[in-house]
């Protein structure tokens, strides 16, 4: 009764309080173990092969004629360990907010053409059609360009990795209100297991094997790169 009654509420006011912050740090510690499990698998695959093709090299003579093989094995290797490495330095500074970004009036349509000359090539050497849409006239925004970009680059890139082949990649643009809206769209090589949500989530993969060279930073960078310019991004 009375105040007896509210010290009671307090308390257990204070044992849910209590019980959502145990919650949180056990999901945090979670998130942590899967973090270093990931990095560690992802880091140690490019490693193990950069260490066995220069063993390779060493233990053969400079006549030998796989030499260019091994060279460019290593090569191939170490440019996917850089990538990862740049790719994770990236991510932490855009959930974090230190990325600069640089907002401007720019044409949405230009980009698209732009993309629709620079990735065609490498989906064709997937086995894909790029098909892009946009309209004649111009369609302008506010954004950085350079990040719009780098949101292109990881979504092509990967369509080109988990595309099932000989299908299409479409990229269009379209007016919806105030909005600039860029669609995505690719036929995928197997089957998603996970929800859209998840796979924009760190270290998620579509390739579950974890048989590609990708690493699962691809899309969370693209959102929150969308995010950062005030953008939204679905799957």
């Amino acid at each position: 009764f009375g105040n007896f009654k509210k010290h009671g509420e307090n308390l257990n006011s204070i044992s849910v309080g209590m019980a959502t912050a145990v919650e949180k740090r056990l999901q945090s510690e979670r998130m942590k173990t899967e973090l270093i499990t990931n990095v560690s698998h992802d880091i140690k695959t490019p490693l193990t092969s950069i260490i066995n093709y220069s063993r390779l090299i060493a233990e053969n003579d400079c006549n030998c004629e796989k030499h260019s093989e091994y060279s460019e094995v290593l090569l191939r290797k170490s440019e996917h360990l850089k990538r990862l490495l740049d790719d994770l330095v990236e991510i932490s500074k855009a959930s974090t907010g230190n990325l600069e970004v640089s907002l401007s009036s720019c044409d949405a349509a230009v980009l698209i053409a732009q993309a629709e000359g620079e990735f065609r090539e490498k989906c064709e050497a997937a086995n894909l059609s790029f098909i892009c849409s946009y309209p004649d006239a111009p369609l302008y925004m506010m954004a950085d360009s350079r990040r719009i970009w780098r949101i292109f680059e990881n979504l092509i890139s990967n369509a080109c990795k988990y595309s099932l082949p000989h299908s299409r990649v479409y990229l269009t643009l379209e007016k919806e209100g105030a909005d600039v809206v860029f669609t995505f769209r690719n036929t995928s090589r197997e089957a998603i297991k996970v929800s859209g949500e998840e796979l924009t989530q760190r270290f998620v993969r579509g390739d579950s094997s974890r048989t590609t060279e990708g690493n699962g930073l691809g899309l969370s960078i693209a959102k929150s790169l969308t995010e950062l310019q005030g953008g939204t991004m679905d799957i």
